[in-house]
């Protein structure tokens, strides 16, 4: 156990502070099983170590840090580690890609009921699966899921200054005066393209030059790994995986018209909407229906986005539409939260009850004007009026 001490030690030392997701904030840290899920390069890993480097390392000796795709553990049981850790004063446990180790979820129950001295965190793939037959952890585990940095998180990172979250009632009710606030401390359009283009994922940081690349290695991973480990997707369709995204990229958003798309990719109906299906919960896309309720595998969405916009920069690196940037903007930094639909008489319908039309600065009210609760939500400019709020403003929902 000394060489895991040693191993996650040296990775607190260089873990920053400076800036911290505001996910950390939300979590119940004091319950004995927390579950964080989320696609891959979002930050899970980084979220844990500052936790234990803000909150426990005056107590480092009764707690672990884990990485579950460590080699020992294919010799070695989860099990046998934690009963040497608790019997040696262990408190706090730190599991890292559980989705690695096979039957995590047994062994994490057991683990869970045997030693109830022990607090455990886990992070898994976005795909993870918490309800099953063998192993039931949705009784024991409270699960947070992580999207990649709001507009809010990139502001704050980028420019030092701590922004406020809003609710959406308040930017529907308040927006002036909040955008008042916000102005006075930074200028929004500034950075605004940057983080459509490249901002969504916290490593931007490093090596921006190889961003996307780095976004296209985690694509590959999700479709070649995570996929076929955690859905059973044959390994022999990775490639037909591939091209549905690739087709999905080249409009998005997407109206799918299943009969014609299972021709072209060379699939059945079923085995496309079961595609269709895992790549949303992989959180490469983002599929929109009129009635989100009681959503099934084999239910076609009217609608599909990229799950956001700098994945639009990845596939298609020439000019995008503009459209289509503003309405997956809005859809990916709404659905944290949010129940998002699509609206039979604008773009989007959010939580059942608010009519959203997404346009630029140009954009009248005259679609809406007869609907309750309707918002026109404009691009390209700083400041609202009445019904008419910027788009860049809903960044600071999370």
């Amino acid at each position: 156990m000394e060489h895991f001490f040693e191993k996650y030690q040296k990775k607190l030392e260089k873990v920053p502070v400076e800036f911290v997701r505001s996910l950390i904030s939300e979590i119940n840290w004091n319950s004995r099983l927390i579950g964080i899920k989320g696609a891959r390069g979002v930050g899970k890993t980084t979220l844990l170590l500052q936790y234990i480097k803000l909150n426990l390392y005056s107590t480092l000796q009764s707690t672990l840090y884990v990485s579950l795709d460590n080699i020992w553990f294919s010799e070695n049981k989860l099990v046998d580690l934690v009963d040497f850790f608790v019997k040696k004063g262990g408190q706090y446990l730190f599991l890292d890609e559980v989705h690695k180790y096979p039957n995590w979820s047994v062994e994490l129950k057991n683990i869970y009921d045997d030693y109830p001295e022990l607090k455990i965190v886990f992070t898994g793939s976005s795909l993870l699966e918490i309800l099953n037959a063998r192993a039931d952890l949705s009784r024991r585990a409270i699960v947070y899921n992580m999207q990649g940095l709001s507009f809010r998180e990139y502001l704050s990172m980028l420019s030092g200054t701590d922004f406020q979250i809003y609710g959406l009632s308040e930017i529907l009710n308040n927006h002036t005066s909040i955008v008042q606030q916000i102005t006075s401390k930074v200028k929004p359009f500034q950075y605004f393209s940057s983080y459509l283009n490249s901002g969504y994922y916290p490593f931007f940081t490093e090596q921006i030059d190889l961003y996307h690349t780095r976004i296209e290695e985690i694509i590959n991973m999700i479709i070649e790994i995570e996929l076929p480990l955690l859905r059973n997707v044959d390994v022999l369709y990775v490639n037909k995986l591939k091209q549905l995204l690739y087709v999905i990229s080249a409009s998005a958003p997407f109206i799918p018209n299943i009969s014609k798309l299972s021709e072209r990719i060379g699939i059945n109906r079923q085995t496309l909407l079961t595609y269709l299906y895992n790549l949303n919960e992989a959180f490469l896309i983002f599929s929109v229906y009129k009635n989100a309720s009681g959503i099934t595998v084999f239910q076609k969405p009217d609608k599909v986005f990229l799950e956001n916009t700098n994945l639009m920069y990845v596939f298609n690196p020439g000019i995008l539409e503009k459209g289509n940037i503003r309405e997956t903007f809005f859809a990916n930094q709404l659905r944290s939260k949010h129940l998002v639909e699509i609206s039979n008489e604008s773009d989007f319908i959010i939580d059942k009850k608010y009519t959203i039309e997404i346009g630029g600065k140009k954009k009248n009210t005259k679609q809406i004007n007869t609907i309750p609760d309707a918002y026109i939500v404009a691009d390209d400019i700083e400041y609202g009026f009445a019904n008419k709020i910027p788009l860049w403003l809903f960044g600071f929902l999370y």
